[in-house]
């Protein structure tokens, strides 16, 4: 059983992990009409190889469920930032792929999220803290694999 300053801990880390994604959503909404996890699905095929991932490998990367990312790079889609592909060889596979637009999109949508980033996290941190917080998250992370 967890003690109470363990509960304390959780509870604020959840609790700043929600007001900092609720203002950077609320900003993309705002400026972009682009949702957060829009551009975290812009973003990631932005960084892949050749700009295109697997749709399940892309749901990992979201942390969405499959049907999750599925819905969200259908509306993508529509809006022509992302296209689906078949895979070579792979009668199954779909990657979905940034499209220019897309990545015109992102390299905007960008602007006003890099500076929220910044704005709501980065500048209330110290480089020591920045690099703390980093490593602890990464080491959570990896203990779930």
């Amino acid at each position: 059983m967890p003690s109470r300053s363990e509960i304390d801990a959780w509870r604020s880390f959840l609790r700043s992990h929600a007001k900092v994604t609720r203002y950077l959503e609320a900003e993309l909404l705002a400026e972009q009409r682009l949702s957060l996890g829009a551009y975290d699905v812009l973003a990631q095929l932005a960084e892949a190889p050749d700009q295109r991932l697997r749709m399940a490998e892309l749901a990992e990367a979201v942390l969405l469920s499959r049907s999750g990312v599925t819905r969200l790079v259908d509306r993508l889609e529509r809006a022509g930032l992302v296209i689906r592909e078949r895979v070579d060889g792979d009668g199954r596979g779909v990657v979905a792929r940034l499209t220019p637009a897309g990545a015109n999109r992102l390299g905007i949508a960008a602007r006003t999220h890099l500076a929220g980033i910044v704005r709501h996290f980065v500048d209330l941190l110290d480089e020591q803290e920045l690099a703390t917080i980093g490593a602890l998250c990464d080491r959570i992370a990896d203990a779930q694999r």
